[in-house]
């Protein structure tokens, strides 16, 4: 295409080397896969003089703690473009310092990798499974340049990835670290079906052991997820390279995970693309695609552009995760994959019961739990914590609070909350440049939006002030009553010890978990370690002995309990409650009446919105 005068105007005032880089070369490949190890081999070229910094990510896009995955790197050796070795110094745990080079450094290492999922690297001889912060050393002061990656595949093996392929090069492109480190990759031998949606291409690239009838099943309710998203936003993104990839593994040996991506999105699990097990990783299909909008376009401020060094902090993980939990099971509900009875088991009921009945939910407000993701998102520590008692994931939190925005906007202001997200959608996510959001949100603007969406600036403040800065709850049972559902408790007239017990078979004794506060086991002054011995009288020969013994008794009752503390055998008497789990069912299910307008409210609410 001819450029214009302007453009090439534009081009004259730009640095050269914001015009022409020199890419970085990636290779990648497998001689000791057995053994779940890669050869890793990067070349950087025309370097400024002085030290060159290779570093590896210590986080990952849509993973919020440290990870640190230097420490599956060794074997490191450097040269210049002549083949001589290079000095090579480490000033910090996760990375190298070459020096010496001639303006060409290559870096080659052998990474370590076994465990599939979408943070780390898993690799075997039948596959290999690449989150790329996890994978990938990077150069710092290089992280524009674009990179090329060319993976050395065993025989059979095939690659799925966003990653846009060059066919005559053999390779795959990126065109800069940021875009490269949000790629993630699966090698083997791919199932891959394809479809077109609104002029974009839709593929699914899986890796199972399956037959093809399970997998053309399964891509046909995925099918339905897509349109069923594609509905809330009234439009599919604008995929960079014109596709989206389902990088699915579903083999024995991964880890059930979903991560989110640009124009992808990394899908593992052993469970099976048949049963229960297609319904389960259905679900994570439902709530990664969704994020194709809301996290990936529709992007907090405090992620953009995501920090490779830190642990990434951010206030709205309520919305970007808890809004997408939400909608991942509704979609479900509205693609005819979940029935009205079964959105309310599998979806409504576990939000519900969450925020009313977990102890953190009236501590600590949505923004305040967000703000906890760097410690809870699969960080590892090994002291003990509390957060039983002051915790709430923001996916159920944040998910709990939509569901209750949604009622009432439909109830109150003749609106929807999927009018509030495409709103999000064209205000915030819509317009991108250089493959990222060219307006990032932040807390105000939401509030702002939402004030918008409702044409009530009042209530917006109101809600954002009790329900998302705030930890007022939600009247759930009246929200829900226009669509004929009710809340109840799920084990009405049963009692509960209020921990989780761990049972010791050799001398028939249970050790406790922490107590949810103002548990019976709480109040009676027990704690974490301390091992039940005795509850009226009686052995814990076993989980099923406890349950009958349990289930004889009633809210109000009152027994004994002996246990061995850290100060030594004690007794206590433990003033039996209701277990407070709390269920949505449908009133037709208890022989409540179902209104005419109960069934309209429910049916524009939960019904597929796709044409």
């Amino acid at each position: 295409m001819r450029k214009s005068a302007a453009t090439l105007l534009l081009a004259l005032a730009l640095p050269v080397a914001a015009l022409a880089q020199a890419p970085v070369h990636y290779s990648v490949a497998f001689p000791n896969a057995v053994h779940h190890e890669a050869q890793v081999t990067v070349v950087f070229s025309e370097l400024p003089s002085g030290p060159l910094q290779v570093r590896m990510a210590r986080s990952s896009p849509g993973r919020y703690a440290l990870h640190e995955f230097a420490k599956n790197v060794y074997d490191v050796k450097a040269t210049d473009s002549k083949g001589k070795a290079l000095a090579i110094s480490r000033p910090d745990p996760y990375g190298w310092d070459v020096s010496g080079h001639d303006g060409t450094v290559r870096f080659t290492y052998t990474l370590f990798g076994d465990r599939t999922d979408g943070t780390y690297a898993g690799i075997d001889q039948v596959h290999a499974h690449l989150n790329m912060p996890a994978t990938l050393a990077y150069g710092k002061g290089q992280e524009q340049r674009p990179a090329e990656v060319k993976f050395e595949l065993p025989a059979g093996w095939q690659a799925a990835t966003q990653l846009r392929p060059d066919a005559a090069k053999g390779t795959y492109y990126a065109p800069n670290m940021q875009y490269l480190m949000d790629s993630p990759t699966s090698l083997g031998p791919q199932k891959v079906r394809t479809w077109q949606q609104q002029g974009r291409t839709i593929e699914m690239a899986v890796l199972h052991e399956g037959t093809d009838a399970e997998l053309d099943a399964y891509v046909e309710q995925t099918k339905k997820i897509v349109r069923e998203a594609a509905a809330v936003f009234g439009e599919l993104p604008a995929y960079d390279f014109g596709r989206y990839t389902f990088v699915a593994n579903y083999l024995p040996q991964t880890s059930g995970d979903g991560m989110e991506h640009r124009n992808s999105t990394s899908l593992t699990s052993n469970r099976p693309l048949r049963g229960p097990g297609a319904l389960d990783n259905l679900g994570t299909v439902s709530h990664e695609f969704f994020h194709a909008w809301n996290v990936e376009r529709i992007r907090p401020r405090d992620l953009e552009p995501f920090d490779f060094d830190r642990a990434n902090m951010s206030n709205s993980l309520w919305f970007a995760e808890g809004f997408t939990q939400y909608y991942g099971e509704l979609l479900l509900r509205r693609a005819g994959i979940y029935s009205d009875e079964q959105y309310c088991q599998e979806a409504l009921s576990g939000l519900v019961s969450a925020l009313l009945t977990a102890p953190g939910a009236a501590r600590y407000s949505p923004v305040q739990m967000s703000q906890q993701a760097p410690f809870v998102d699969a960080a590892a520590a090994i002291d003990p914590n509390n957060r039983s008692n002051t915790y709430l994931s923001y996916y159920y939190i944040g998910g709990a609070n939509a569901l209750a925005l949604d009622l009432l906007l439909r109830q109150n202001h003749k609106t929807t909350l999927d009018a509030y997200m495409r709103a999000m959608w064209e205000q915030h996510g819509k317009e991108q440049q250089n493959y990222a959001p060219a307006k990032p949100y932040t807390l105000a603007d939401l509030q702002r939006v939402l004030g918008q969406v409702s044409k009530d600036t009042a209530f917006a403040g109101q809600f954002f002030r009790q329900h998302i800065l705030g930890h007022e709850l939600p009247k759930f049972d009246e929200l829900l009553a226009p669509a004929g559902l009710l809340v109840r408790r799920a084990r009405a007239g049963q009692v509960a010890l209020g921990s989780r017990l761990s049972f010791n078979s050799a001398d028939s004794t249970a050790s406790i978990g922490t107590p949810f506060l103002g548990s019976p086991l709480y109040q009676a002054g027990l704690d974490r370690e301390d091992v039940l011995r005795t509850i009226d009288g009686q052995r814990l020969s076993s989980p099923k002995a406890v349950q009958e013994l349990l289930a004889a008794r009633k809210p109000g009752d009152v027994v004994a309990v002996e246990y061995r503390t850290r100060g030594g055998l004690r007794t206590a008497q433990l003033t039996l409650t209701e277990d407070p789990t709390l269920e949505v069912v449908p009133y037709e299910t208890v022989q409540r009446p179902v209104t005419k307008a109960m069934k309209k409210f429910r049916a524009d609410w939960l019904n597929g919105k796709a044409r």
